[in-house]
Protein backbone atom coordinates (compact mmCIF):
# COMPACT_ATOMS: atom_id res chain seq x y z
CA UNK A 1 0.00 0.00 0.00
CA UNK A 2 1.32 3.42 -0.96
CA UNK A 3 1.64 5.89 1.90
CA UNK A 4 1.55 9.62 1.22
CA UNK A 5 2.73 10.56 4.72
CA UNK A 6 6.09 11.46 3.19
CA UNK A 7 4.44 14.46 1.51
CA UNK A 8 2.21 15.50 4.42
CA UNK A 9 3.21 18.88 5.88
CA UNK A 10 4.83 19.01 9.29
CA UNK A 11 2.98 21.73 11.21
CA UNK A 12 4.15 22.93 14.60
CA UNK A 13 1.95 24.78 17.08
CA UNK A 14 2.62 28.49 17.57
CA UNK A 15 5.15 28.80 20.37
CA UNK A 16 6.78 25.45 19.55
CA UNK A 17 10.23 25.36 17.96
CA UNK A 18 10.39 24.19 14.34
CA UNK A 19 13.70 23.04 12.88
CA UNK A 20 14.62 23.41 9.20
CA UNK A 21 18.24 22.39 8.67
CA UNK A 22 20.41 24.37 11.10
CA UNK A 23 17.71 27.02 11.66
CA UNK A 24 15.28 26.82 14.57
CA UNK A 25 12.13 28.96 14.18
CA UNK A 26 9.61 30.11 16.76
CA UNK A 27 6.50 32.29 16.26
CA UNK A 28 6.27 34.43 19.40
CA UNK A 29 3.37 36.76 18.51
CA UNK A 30 0.97 37.67 15.71
CA UNK A 31 -0.99 40.80 14.95
CA UNK A 32 -3.64 41.59 12.37
CA UNK A 33 -3.85 45.28 11.38
CA UNK A 34 -6.08 47.38 9.13
CA UNK A 35 -3.32 49.98 8.67
CA UNK A 36 0.31 50.69 9.55
CA UNK A 37 1.65 53.94 10.95
CA UNK A 38 0.24 56.54 13.32
CA UNK A 39 0.47 59.55 11.00
CA UNK A 40 -2.73 59.80 8.89
CA UNK A 41 -0.71 61.47 6.10
CA UNK A 42 1.69 58.53 5.82
CA UNK A 43 -0.30 55.52 6.98
CA UNK A 44 -0.27 52.38 4.85
CA UNK A 45 -3.42 50.42 4.06
CA UNK A 46 -3.35 46.84 2.84
CA UNK A 47 -5.33 45.27 0.03
CA UNK A 48 -6.80 42.90 2.66
CA UNK A 49 -5.22 42.95 6.14
CA UNK A 50 -1.66 43.28 7.37
CA UNK A 51 -0.42 40.19 9.19
CA UNK A 52 2.57 40.92 11.40
CA UNK A 53 4.21 37.72 12.57
CA UNK A 54 6.95 38.03 15.19
CA UNK A 55 9.52 35.31 14.75
CA UNK A 56 12.68 34.21 16.47
CA UNK A 57 15.25 32.33 14.35
CA UNK A 58 18.29 30.64 15.90
CA UNK A 59 21.23 29.14 14.07
CA UNK A 60 22.46 25.83 15.50
CA UNK A 61 25.10 25.53 12.76
CA UNK A 62 28.78 26.50 12.71
CA UNK A 63 28.58 29.18 9.99
CA UNK A 64 26.40 32.07 8.87
CA UNK A 65 23.03 30.95 7.50
CA UNK A 66 20.68 32.94 5.26
CA UNK A 67 17.13 33.26 6.56
CA UNK A 68 14.88 32.37 3.61
CA UNK A 69 11.60 34.06 2.75
CA UNK A 70 8.54 32.76 4.56
CA UNK A 71 5.02 32.32 3.18
CA UNK A 72 1.54 32.40 4.71
CA UNK A 73 -0.58 29.47 3.50
CA UNK A 74 -4.32 29.30 4.20
CA UNK A 75 -6.30 26.11 4.80
CA UNK A 76 -7.24 26.03 1.08
CA UNK A 77 -3.58 26.06 0.02
CA UNK A 78 -3.47 29.69 -1.19
CA UNK A 79 -0.07 31.31 -0.57
CA UNK A 80 0.85 34.88 0.36
CA UNK A 81 4.50 35.97 0.19
CA UNK A 82 6.24 38.36 2.55
CA UNK A 83 5.98 42.04 1.72
CA UNK A 84 9.29 43.60 0.71
CA UNK A 85 8.45 46.99 2.26
CA UNK A 86 8.49 47.15 6.05
CA UNK A 87 7.69 50.86 6.33
CA UNK A 88 5.66 51.47 9.49
CA UNK A 89 6.76 48.23 11.16
CA UNK A 90 9.12 48.56 14.09
CA UNK A 91 11.55 45.64 14.37
CA UNK A 92 10.90 44.52 10.77
CA UNK A 93 13.17 41.56 9.98
CA UNK A 94 13.93 42.81 6.46
CA UNK A 95 14.25 40.92 3.19
CA UNK A 96 17.98 40.18 2.93
CA UNK A 97 18.86 38.56 6.22
CA UNK A 98 21.19 36.07 7.85
CA UNK A 99 21.95 34.73 11.29
CA UNK A 100 25.42 33.95 12.62
CA UNK A 101 26.45 30.66 14.24
CA UNK A 102 24.88 30.13 17.68
CA UNK A 103 23.07 33.49 17.26
CA UNK A 104 19.37 34.38 17.27
CA UNK A 105 17.59 36.99 15.16
CA UNK A 106 14.15 38.30 16.13
CA UNK A 107 11.78 40.49 14.22
CA UNK A 108 8.51 40.93 12.35
CA UNK A 109 7.69 39.43 8.95
CA UNK A 110 4.87 41.25 7.15
CA UNK A 111 2.11 39.94 4.89
CA UNK A 112 -0.98 41.32 3.15
CA UNK A 113 -3.66 38.62 3.17
CA UNK A 114 -7.41 38.08 3.72
CA UNK A 115 -8.70 37.40 7.23
CA UNK A 116 -8.29 33.63 7.59
CA UNK A 117 -6.48 30.95 9.51
CA UNK A 118 -2.90 30.42 8.26
CA UNK A 119 0.28 28.48 8.72
CA UNK A 120 3.71 30.06 8.22
CA UNK A 121 5.62 27.95 5.70
CA UNK A 122 9.30 28.00 6.60
CA UNK A 123 10.76 26.20 3.61
CA UNK A 124 10.48 26.46 -0.15
CA UNK A 125 7.27 25.33 -1.86
CA UNK A 126 9.35 23.00 -4.05
CA UNK A 127 10.77 21.07 -1.07
CA UNK A 128 9.49 17.52 -0.75
CA UNK A 129 7.86 18.11 2.65
CA UNK A 130 6.40 21.39 3.88
CA UNK A 131 7.50 22.55 7.33
CA UNK A 132 5.27 25.20 8.90
CA UNK A 133 4.09 26.80 12.13
CA UNK A 134 0.39 27.35 12.85
CA UNK A 135 -0.53 31.06 12.97
CA UNK A 136 -3.68 31.52 15.05
CA UNK A 137 -6.23 34.06 13.82
CA UNK A 138 -6.29 36.73 16.51
CA UNK A 139 -7.66 40.25 16.69
CA UNK A 140 -6.50 41.00 20.24
CA UNK A 141 -3.99 43.67 19.12
CA UNK A 142 -6.52 45.20 16.73
CA UNK A 143 -9.12 45.37 19.54
CA UNK A 144 -6.62 46.99 21.90
CA UNK A 145 -5.72 49.63 19.30
CA UNK A 146 -9.40 50.50 18.80
CA UNK A 147 -10.21 51.00 22.52
CA UNK A 148 -11.10 54.66 23.10
CA UNK A 149 -9.33 55.98 26.19
CA UNK A 150 -9.84 59.68 25.37
CA UNK A 151 -12.77 60.06 27.80
CA UNK A 152 -10.67 59.02 30.77
CA UNK A 153 -11.88 55.43 30.64
CA UNK A 154 -9.17 52.89 31.16
CA UNK A 155 -8.51 50.17 28.64
CA UNK A 156 -9.93 46.78 29.61
CA UNK A 157 -7.49 44.44 31.28
CA UNK A 158 -9.10 41.43 29.62
CA UNK A 159 -10.68 41.11 26.22
CA UNK A 160 -13.31 38.50 25.43
CA UNK A 161 -11.94 35.71 23.29
CA UNK A 162 -13.72 35.05 19.98
CA UNK A 163 -16.38 32.35 20.18
CA UNK A 164 -15.43 29.11 18.47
Amino acid sequence: MFSSSKNQPVIYAAGDKATVGPLVYNVTDTEVAEKLGDDPNNERTPQDRFYLVKVSISNSGSGDEPIPAMTLVDDGGHSYTELSDGTGVSNWLGVVRKVGPTQTEQGIVLFDAPTKHYRLRLNDAFDEKEIAIDVPLSFVHEQLRNVDTSQGASAPTELPLPKK
